[in-house]
């Protein structure tokens, strides 16, 4: 008797997240849900508040949904737009990339 295979997602970040890219990443993490997710950042060169909302409720609804959510990879403008607004991900980043 086989058990359940779980299965995660991968998401890759566009370079810019603005205001347009809001809706559509919220269509993208909706698509996603129900699995574990890692999101790729590493391509990420500018990053709008709309979108860092939209991605902190991608995090709690994954949260509230009991699966596993991470950064696999986050630029430095990312990482640094975050810092700046007061958004901490530290907890879902793998322990190289922890400033």
């Amino acid at each position: 008797m086989a058990g359940k295979k779980s299965t995660q997602g991968t998401l890759q970040l566009n370079a810019v997240l603005d205001l347009n890219e809001a809706s559509v990443l919220r269509g993208k993490l909706m698509e996603l849900r129900g699995s574990a997710l890692a999101i790729d950042a590493s391509a990420v060169e500018r990053v709008g508040v709309q979108c860092v909302q939209v991605l902190m409720a991608g995090i709690k609804t994954w949260e509230a949904d009991g699966k596993a959510i991470t950064f696999a990879k986050a630029s430095d403008a990312f990482a640094k737009t975050l810092q700046l607004i007061g958004v901490n991900i530290d907890h879902l980043l793998p322990k190289e990339i922890r400033q």
